[in-house]
């Protein structure tokens, strides 16, 4: 997880945590996906939409479009960083380009049946790069630079007008800004979906309550994604608190790397890209499914259902792509629509419902205040929603981020 800006808007790319290792021949990675092939139930949605015609706007850190199993599916979009860098540094684009692949990747070589194939394979990816990763030499200066400051809110209004249908963002930071909660604003009354990740911080707790609150993940609107391990429970490393809306596996995920590598990682971070990929299926099928009632869809599909139907942990259950389909075709007769009003007032929530370690100072020299809301889904057709509002008002000083991604 990498994380980026200043004055409290440090955000990290949630990627590979703990580990990461280039895996060992292209022949070899489709037998490393089966796993989460079937926890997604991926062939059977594949028969219902591929995310043809679909944009998924990826925030990351840039995407590598020649990769084999990602090329002809990658428009390289604004690089948010420029002048952070020295001149004639290239982009690593590593986390970017593993992210890009788990949401659309599309294999190669005959039948496609070689390398990494994506939870929407006939999707787009619009590469939007708002991070630097931090082996790049002006990581330190992008994050103490103030021009920098709200790249993210920048980009997802940038990838807004671009034309994206789904934004993936694998990034977190602990305190949120005016900016960006419009820019999702913005985002949501376009009728765009967000999915972002719970933070890979589950070993901290608040109050022996909760695991922290991460950002954009917890703002009103946003899909929040937490991590399962191989028996689907949660991660250890994933955050657990009531943002949390859905899960997906996010450990020993298989994906693509520049350069036509690939990598083996775990993280919140790859659970999000698999969850956007099965929000760009939706919106495939059903382009004119708000984000509430697509959000709707992705908890009320969602399997391994925790004990009473929810929980801090995992959400609403993990997604089952075949199955938030079905949902959503129950759905999509429905009039309701993301009205950007409910987003206006941040105390009103929406009802609808690391590839390498990395440490970033973060500066506040104002009171914040933040609003953490869980939407709820539905089951069988029932319009079941559960809000669950967090108020954090805390003045900071001087907080130091650690993030391994």
């Amino acid at each position: 997880m990498l994380r980026a800006g200043r004055r409290g808007a440090a955000v990290a790319l949630i990627g590979a945590l703990l580990f990461v290792a280039p895996a060992a021949r292209a022949d070899d990675v489709r037998g490393g996906q089966k796993a989460v092939i079937r926890t997604l139930a991926l062939p059977e949605a594949w028969r219902t939409s591929t995310g043809a015609g679909v944009t998924v706007a990826v925030l990351d850190s840039g995407v590598d479009p020649r990769h084999r199993d990602l090329a002809g599916s990658v428009r390289e979009g604004r690089d948010f960083t420029a002048g952070a860098n020295p001149p004639g540094t290239p982009p690593s684009r590593l986390h970017g380009t593993y992210m890009a692949s788990l949401i659309a990747g599309h294999g190669h070589g005959p039948g496609r049946k070689r390398g990494i194939i994506g939870v929407a394979p006939g999707a787009d990816v619009l590469s939007v790069r708002v991070i630097l990763e931090d082996e790049e030499p002006g990581f330190r200066a992008f994050n103490s630079a103030e021009r920098f400051e709200n790249v993210v809110a920048r980009g997802i209004r940038y990838a807004v007008d671009e034309g994206a249908d789904v934004i993936n963002m694998s990034i977190s930071k602990e305190l949120a800004t005016r900016e960006e909660r419009a820019a999702i604003r913005y985002a949501i009354s376009k009728g765009v979906v967000l999915v972002a990740a719970a933070g890979n911080d589950g070993d901290r707790r608040i109050d022996g309550e909760f695991a922290p609150y991460s950002y954009p993940a917890a703002f009103p609107g946003v899909v929040s994604v937490g991590a399962t391990d191989r028996r689907l429970r949660r991660a250890s490393f994933s955050n657990w608190n009531s943002s949390v809306l859905v899960a997906a596996p996010g450990v020993d995920i298989m994906g693509a790397g520049p350069g036509d590598e690939y990598w083996v990682g775990r993280g919140t971070s790859q659970a999000t890209a698999l969850v956007s990929g099965v929000a760009a299926l939706i919106k495939a099928k059903y382009p004119d499914m708000s984000p509430p009632l697509v959000a709707r869809a992705l908890a009320a599909g969602a399997t391994d259902r925790p004990p009473g139907g929810y929980d801090t942990a995992t959400g609403f259950g993990v997604v089952n792509a075949a199955r938030a389909l079905t949902e959503a075709s129950r759905l999509a007769g429905h009039t309701e629509t993301a009205a950007g009003a409910q987003a206006q007032d941040p105390a009103r929530p929406v009802a609808a419902g690391r590839a390498g370690p990395v440490k970033v100072v973060q500066r506040d020299e104002r009171r914040v205040t933040v609003y953490a809301a869980i939407a709820g889904g539905a089951a069988a057709g029932s319009l079941l929603a559960l809000t669950v509002i967090f108020v954090l008002v805390r003045r900071v000083r001087r907080a130091h981020i650690s993030q391994e991604a």
